[in-house]
């Protein structure tokens, strides 16, 4: 596969703040606030966000993940990968108001896969999806509230996030055709 595209860390952490600051106009005196980034993509990029939103509410925001292993629209079709992230929640989810955080949006069935992982562990007030990349080609009526960019791509293009916590001088993300 060859290179179509590239964002490179700074322009790639830009977006990142551009979806924190309009998590904090909406959400600047909400207590009962949580970024849930999806495993394992979802991961970095919910970490990344949620230093991000700190430093624009200036009050520690709580961080977890969730495993969608279990509710995958796929998994009579595919083996289910060792869990390396289990679902985390740091508060009580009920009444919450959650933001699923996710890397890439592609068809939808991860974030939908995610709801039902959510409601799994309880039923918040509300749920809004941050994603940095949409990449449209959707096959579920599911559309994000935040957006860092949007690229449509074709189906055989493949997206590739690398966001490291420890280091973003590298951070990037690549579109493969």
């Amino acid at each position: 596969m060859s290179e179509f595209a590239r964002i490179e860390s700074e322009e790639l952490h830009q977006y990142i703040d551009n979806i924190a600051n309009s998590i904090a106009d909406k959400h600047r005196n909400n207590e009962n606030l949580v970024i849930v980034g999806i495993a394992d993509g979802g991961i970095p990029f919910s970490i990344n966000l949620t230093r991000a939103l700190e430093k624009k509410l200036r009050n520690p925001v709580p961080c977890g993940c969730v495993d969608i292993s279990f509710h995958r629209d796929d998994i009579g079709h595919k083996p289910i990968t060792s869990i390396d992230n289990p679902t985390i929640l740091p508060i009580n989810i009920e009444g919450a108001t959650v933001i699923l955080a996710d890397d890439v949006l592609f068809s939808g069935r991860t974030a939908r896969a995610a709801l039902n992982e959510i409601f799994d562990q309880g039923r918040p007030g509300f749920i809004e999806l941050a994603v940095l990349c949409d990449r449209g080609n959707r096959r579920l009526p599911i559309q994000p509230n935040y957006i860092g960019f949007s690229k449509e791509t074709t189906i055989n293009q493949k997206v590739m996030v690398n966001l490291n916590i420890e280091d973003s001088s590298n951070d990037s993300l690549v579109i493969l055709s």
